[in-house]
């Protein structure tokens, strides 16, 4: 087979869902595949930044996402390079580009919840927006030949909500990035105490670490911690982030001694606060994936987690369950973890053994066997 021109739009390399996937692809690309040429779009500072070699070529494309030169002047470049096939890692596909792509799709939580809350536009510029993210939405599942997704969870809302046929639809799960293995040997007692020490954490606790948006109901774990509070008065919720406007809505409303917030965390504090806590609790209403819970597992930390979107898919039997929508039913897995340490032994067992069957490897292997199947359709 003739070699390829494929292009990868990295211009979120740097930001922390996405940019995790296109960085953890592109990696592991360069390993599998000698071949075909790829040519890697990326804003100024990381085009300034970053070398490949190789096969692998970056290309300057400073175009922010959702904005006007994404649009008119993103097609134009992408022309220029006359490639065989684009990658869009995210549903952000130009709309005046008639070439062929393959598109991400991570999630439909913006479809499917309303962000309002977490916001800082007001409510028509709020609306506008929601308006043209649908529309540039509903393009790229159109337009596009193929639709990666992370599990067979986002597959099915999108072949029932969006009437998406189900062989255009492959799914790719994720994994945990290897770096997070390798804090994990490395790390000891000494280094751990103090990452506690740090963060002023002196007694037992449950950890959640992730964004404050109204889907991951952070408030309703925060809930269901109260409610436990009397049986387990030292008990403290470590709570990690780094979205400081919407976080700053949770800590204005729940003021409680025994809450930490720790805003950003280092990778080495992260796996140290999952590697300590008794559990990490995830109380989404939704996710397309749920890499914490991989992340928790690799670190030997128990979880507990709700049974909404992806999460038990993802889970498997290493993780305990909880109905998404009840405080009382959160509050009663946890306090079932808490109290049995055979159960967190069991559980720590069970998710070193799930975490090892994903591979960002085995996600670039199959990428690049639907890249290569698409670019001769």
């Amino acid at each position: 087979m003739n070699k390829l021109k494929i292009i990868i739009d990295g211009r979120m390399y740097r930001e922390s869902g996405i940019g995790r996937y296109i960085r953890n692809l592109i990696s592991k690309l360069k390993i599998i595949d000698k071949e075909n040429e790829y040519f890697i779009l990326h804003l100024k500072n990381d085009y300034d930044n970053l070398e490949y070699g190789g096969n692998f070529h970056k290309v300057l494309a400073n175009f922010r996402w959702y904005g006007v030169g994404e649009q008119l002047r993103l097609p134009k470049l992408l022309s220029e390079i006359k490639a065989d096939l684009v990658h869009f890692p995210h549903f952000n596909a130009p709309l005046f580009y008639r070439g062929k792509y393959v598109v991400t799709v991570h999630d439909l939580i913006h479809q499917n919840f309303s962000m309002q809350r977490a916001t800082t536009h007001g409510p028509i510029v709020y609306k506008l927006k929601k308006i043209g993210y649908k529309k540039v939405f509903k393009m790229a599942l159109k337009r596009s030949v193929k639709i990666l997704v992370p599990s067979d969870f986002v597959k099915d809302q999108l072949i029932k909500d969006w009437r998406v046929d189900d062989d255009k639809v492959e799914v790719t799960y994720e994994a945990v990035d290897e770096g997070i293995f390798k804090i994990v040997r490395a790390l000891n007692k000494n280094k751990i105490n103090k990452i506690l020490e740090k963060f002023g954490i002196k007694a037992p606790y449950i950890f959640y670490v992730g964004n404050a948006h109204p889907h991951k109901n952070v408030e309703g774990l925060i809930k269901a911690f109260q409610d436990i509070r009397a049986k387990y008065p030292d008990l403290l919720l470590v709570l990690s982030g780094n979205d400081h406007y919407f976080w700053q809505r949770i800590k204005k409303e729940f003021q409680d001694k025994n809450i930490i917030y720790t805003d950003y965390v280092s990778d080495e504090e992260l796996v140290g606060l999952y590697t300590n806590a008794l559990a990490f609790v995830s109380p989404s209403l939704e996710e397309g994936f749920g890499i914490p819970l991989l992340e928790a597992m690799a670190c030997g930390c128990p979880v507990v987690s709700s049974d909404a979107g992806s999460l038990p898919e993802v889970g498997g039997d290493a993780a305990v369950y909880f109905n998404s929508k009840s405080i009382g039913d959160m509050s009663e897995k946890i306090s079932k973890i808490l109290d049995d340490a055979g159960l967190r032994k069991s559980l720590r067992d069970k998710g070193l053994t799930r975490c090892a069957q994903f591979s960002w490897l085995t996600l670039a292997q199959k990428t690049l066997e639907v890249y290569e199947k698409c670019a001769l359709q």
